[in-house]
């Protein structure tokens, strides 16, 4: 079984087992809480049907366990300008919360 959540703007296929990174959260999340998605655009099983929502499917959820906080690639950013002395350099890492998926609930 598989579902397509939307978390901050992104939507990511997830099947239970799955372990994925999702933005931080404003509210602090600790090792071993859980939590709940519950803006799922589709659920499909095995059996080839799938229940797609408009948008989303009322009273479908995943739920998920946390593991930790981790750290992206780093990215860097240059910034140029010919002939005028200027050069800018700047870096960014992402905070990421690491979950592993727990259940699928169709709803």
């Amino acid at each position: 079984m598989y579902a397509i959540i939307e978390d901050s703007g992104t939507q990511i296929m997830v099947r239970e087992g799955d372990v994925i990174e999702v933005d931080l959260r404003p509210e602090p999340v600790e090792a071993g809480s859980n939590l709940v998605f519950d803006r799922v655009l589709a659920v499909g099983g095995g059996d080839g049907d799938a229940n797609i929502g408009t948008p989303y499917i009322g009273g479908a959820s995943v739920s998920a366990e946390v593991v930790g906080e981790t750290k992206g690639e780093k990215i860097t950013n240059v910034m140029y300008k010919r002939r005028k002395g200027m050069r800018r350099k700047s870096g960014h890492r992402q905070k990421y919360v690491t979950v592993k998926i727990a259940g699928i609930s169709a709803g």
